[in-house]
């Protein structure tokens, strides 16, 4: 992440009422959490005073930003951490990653939340060697899956490998094959959303499909199932992706107006509540504490032998319960599909 540099801002009227981080957060172009960052290193003033972030602006401040001390580099660090390793050869390893696993070091408040408990730290604990293609933090790493997405992912050994696999890629020979649940009924069983994908300009950390120029991204879905639960209409969904944009899935879900269970960053709510029942008849509310988005098969060609590789991973039993949760009492649209 780019250092800020010392900066000074008046706050206008329009911004009275808003608290400062969200002020600086615009402004900045930053996320809240490395406002929020800022103030604790006391890197921000409010005149003469160490503000709180939840202070709220009046209007007429003046904001002096002293700028961020650089960061220590990133580092890929050997951890002993459990793998769930389903292929194996010289060559490459495919890995079934859990969620809330970074694939490799990046954003957080600590040296040790940027570094620490990534997928990279236990690939270099387990295997004794890896492509150095990616660089020094990515070592191995071919493509990326989101931190609160899980499933399957493919690794490089070596260099000839990864080139080869990268190769894949880029040519569209990798076949990557999601499962997901989304907020509401799918109006077709099957289509294709191609918009393209920019990053926000005001949440950084968002990507969005409403700017033009963005990167071309083609997602492919397909309804397995339609739920009417107590908590509301979801879809359960099969996504097969031809580009591996950042967020993709989830933006291009989000763009239709169908946010994938859990992901509140995209628009998913934190809580789903019982709807139109008495509150002494209604279930309790739920909660799912990552995304509802799942890399259930990948299918490409060995960097090597040229044979097909084909695997598969099942929903993780959190998944499985969360959606045996919301079947409870459900009545399904469409007749049950074993996936």
């Amino acid at each position: 992440m780019a250092d800020i540099s010392p900066i000074d801002l008046e706050v206008g009227l329009a911004a009275a009422g808003q608290r400062i981080d969200q002020f600086l957060a615009l402004r900045l172009e930053v996320s809240r959490a490395r406002v929020q960052e800022l103030i604790s290193e006391e890197k921000v003033l409010v005149g003469d005073a160490r503000p709180k972030p939840s202070l709220k602006l009046r209007g007429g401040e003046r904001i002096r930003v002293l700028g961020s001390a650089p960061r220590p580099p990133l580092r890929a660090i050997a951890e002993e951490i459990p793998l769930d390793i389903v292929y194996e050869d010289d060559d490459l390893a495919i890995i079934n990653k859990p969620a809330g696993m970074m694939v490799h070091a990046g954003a957080g408040a600590t040296d040790d939340s940027r570094n620490r408990g990534t997928l990279v730290n236990a690939l270099l604990h387990h295997f004794q060697c890896l492509s150095s293609v990616g660089g020094e933090v990515r070592p191995g790493i071919v493509h990326r899956l989101d931190k609160e997405t899980s499933g399957l992912i493919v690794v490089a050994k070596n260099d000839d490998a990864h080139r080869k696999l990268a190769q894949q890629f880029a040519r569209r020979v990798v076949k990557k094959t999601y499962l997901a649940l989304v907020h509401g009924w799918m109006k077709k069983d099957a289509g294709t959303v191609t918009a393209s994908i920019s990053r926000d300009r005001v949440r950084r950390i968002r990507m969005t499909t409403r700017l033009v120029g963005g990167r071309e991204a083609i997602s492919h879905y397909r309804v397995l199932r339609r739920l009417d639960t107590p908590y509301g209409r979801f879809s359960f969904i099969e996504v097969k992706i031809d580009t591996g944009r950042t967020h993709q899935i989830r933006v291009h879900m989000a763009s239709l107006g169908h946010p994938i269970v859990g992901d509140k960053l995209y628009g998913a709510p934190a809580e789903l509540k019982a709807q139109g029942r008495p509150k002494k008849d209604a279930p309790g509310p739920i909660s799912l504490p990552r995304n509802f988005l799942h890399a259930a098969r990948l299918e490409l060609d060995h960097p090597r032998t040229g044979a097909k590789i084909a695997l598969e991973s099942p929903l993780p039993p959190q998944l499985r319960d969360f959606l045996s949760m919301l079947e409870a009492g459900a009545v399904d649209g469409v007749p049950r599909q074993e996936v």
